[in-house]
């Protein structure tokens, strides 16, 4: 697949940034056995990871804008251009040893998203897409997955942990779509179950309570791969509202459905 020379340098970032998580990854699960725990050296590699990136990005357009999730965000004086990056998204799995996790990295151009880079350094899987140009896993083009029947789907979701409200309404959201689909999966990193979605491996996703960060990258990979994206409300503005569904137009349109289910007895 051909690569603009922005993605090539998005790419480069990641790959970069890639390398050190792998490293710290396999010290944080040494450190699984310490009395200490490794919170600490965690929210260090994700700091890390995030300087490595922003460097790699702004010595090569030195003028674009910068939001991550680690640091304070850098206005850009070129004023049309921005990047938007997780350094580390699925910071409790890293924590926990657990080998799903990612770099998310998108480009921002006059409010589009036209560029996206999401990236698993413990299974060097990359997911990237330019806006008209398609979604890739590393050379291989994406398509969103084809069933049409919530019944034969899998969904992703994300699930509201210790400190997050709306707890109450995600388990009655959840409770409505698990009686309707073939499977859910709480996989614990946005970024990275929305290029699962590209991928064809869940049919749809649903989440509250996120970050443009969490989802900038995803929602142009989607897209990309042939899948529709909209807020929770049916908007046409997620990264603004900070909620999503996605999928293939239907399983869109029909989780979107289940998700607005009346309560009973309200």
């Amino acid at each position: 697949m051909a690569r603009s020379a922005l993605l090539n340098v998005m790419v480069q970032a990641a790959f970069k940034a890639g390398k050190s998580l792998a490293r710290d990854f396999g010290e944080v699960q040494n450190l699984q056995v310490s009395l200490k725990g490794p919170g600490d050296y965690v929210s260090q590699a994700d700091r890390k990871a995030e300087k490595l990136i922003r460097e790699e990005l702004l010595k090569a357009r030195p003028t674009y804008g910068f939001l991550g999730e680690e640091s304070e965000e850098i206005i850009g004086t070129d004023g049309a251009h921005r990047w938007i990056v997780d350094p580390l998204d699925g910071t409790t799995n890293f924590l926990h040893g657990i080998p799903h996790f990612a770099i998310s990295i998108a480009l921002e151009r006059q409010g589009e998203i036209v560029a996206a880079v999401v990236m698993n350094p413990a299974t060097d899987e990359l997911f990237t897409a330019e806006r008209g140009g398609g979604a890739f896993l590393n050379d291989r083009r994406l398509r969103v997955a084809a069933r049409k029947s919530l019944s034969d789907a899998v969904i992703g979701t994300g699930t509201p942990h210790l400190g997050v409200a709306n707890h109450g309404t995600y388990l009655v959201e959840l409770r409505h779509v698990m009686g309707e689909v073939a499977g859910v999966r709480r996989m614990g990193a946005a970024s990275l179950d929305l290029a699962y979605v590209a991928a064809g491996r869940f049919d749809g996703f649903w989440e509250r309570g996120l970050f443009p960060w969490d989802l900038a990258a995803g929602i142009l990979l989607i897209r990309e791969a042939g899948g529709w994206v909209a807020d929770i409300d049916g908007g046409n503005k997620p990264m603004d509202d900070g909620s999503i569904v996605a999928g293939n137009e239907y399983i869109r349109k029909a989780l979107h459905e289940v998700l607005h289910r009346p309560v009973p007895g309200k």
